[in-house]
């Protein structure tokens, strides 16, 4: 963390200690009304394909694995990415001379045409990952490139946004990705990757 970010949120805490504790997070019922999604999902006992076909259905793109991924991130030539450490050896595995740095610059935050992190976890019901700081804290790499890689692991898919809420741990900052950055105009025309990634791909292992 620098200094100067661990200075502001110093001063954060410091200001707000004196303040009421937060109140505790809802315990949400199973039994309240979800999606007809969320409601078709519970007892599934294939997750990960709800998962994938709700994902893809927000934009966002699908690999199957480390092969697949590979294949699509070679196709852009990317001369350089970020990739989470524990990620390299996979990567590089099927990826020999993949231009990754396995240290986030933010020096070199332009050059980065793809990041590859973990997620925290995801939501079936939705197609949504779900990112942290302490699961992810070169957070820069998940929102600058214009390629963005998230990495759930299967037994962290959660089937509705409920279940997921309930789990959630405790950490200073969460967020919900649900397929790429859209915004639309007063016209109603949708443009993707605005205001984060314009390429969202999904990965579970």
């Amino acid at each position: 963390m620098s200094d100067s970010r661990e200075q502001i949120l110093g001063r954060v805490r410091n200001a707000t200690q004196s303040l009421p504790k937060p109140q505790s997070r809802p315990v949400y019922s199973p039994e309240l009304p979800v999606s007809k999604n969320g409601k078709a999902l519970y007892g599934t006992t294939d997750i990960v394909s709800d998962f994938a076909r709700n994902w893809k259905a927000t934009s966002g793109r699908w690999a199957e694995n480390w092969k697949n991924l590979a294949f699509s991130l070679q196709s852009t030539s990317p001369k350089l990415g970020y990739c989470a450490p524990e990620f390299a050896e996979p990567l590089k595995a099927v990826w020999p001379e993949a231009p990754i740095e396995t240290e986030f610059d933010r020096e070199k935050v332009d050059e980065y045409a793809f990041g590859i992190t973990p997620a925290w976890g995801a939501i079936a019901e939705t197609g949504t990952l779900i990112l942290t700081d302490k699961t992810t804290p070169a957070r820069l790499a998940a929102l600058a490139p214009w390629v963005h890689v998230a990495v759930v692991r299967e037994r962290m898919i959660f089937p509705t946004l409920p279940a997921a809420v309930a789990a959630f741990p405790d950490d200073p900052s969460i967020i919900m990705v649900t397929g790429p950055s859209k915004t639309a105009d007063i016209e109603g025309i949708l443009i993707e990757g605005v205001h984060g990634p314009g390429v969202q791909l999904a990965m579970v292992i």
